[in-house]
């Protein structure tokens, strides 16, 4: 079987702050109700638009079966 893979970076606001439960159960939600499967959570430091250094965020993959 074959799979296609989705990876979402998510962060709590421009400038850092506590990634949010309810935030991450809405994100997980709305994609397994397009039929994806969550694969893996990985803390990441994420590049943001202000400022030179990064925030706290994660990386969110899922899979579903291609076909």
């Amino acid at each position: 079987m074959r799979y296609e893979y989705k990876v979402v970076q998510l962060r709590e606001g421009l400038i850092g702050g506590k990634m949010s439960a309810d935030k991450l159960e809405k994100v997980l939600n709305e994609w397994a109700a397009q039929g994806w499967h969550l694969r893996t959570i990985t803390t990441a430091e994420v590049k943001g638009r202000v400022g030179p250094g990064g925030t706290e965020g994660v990386l969110v993959t899922f899979e579903r079966p291609v076909g």
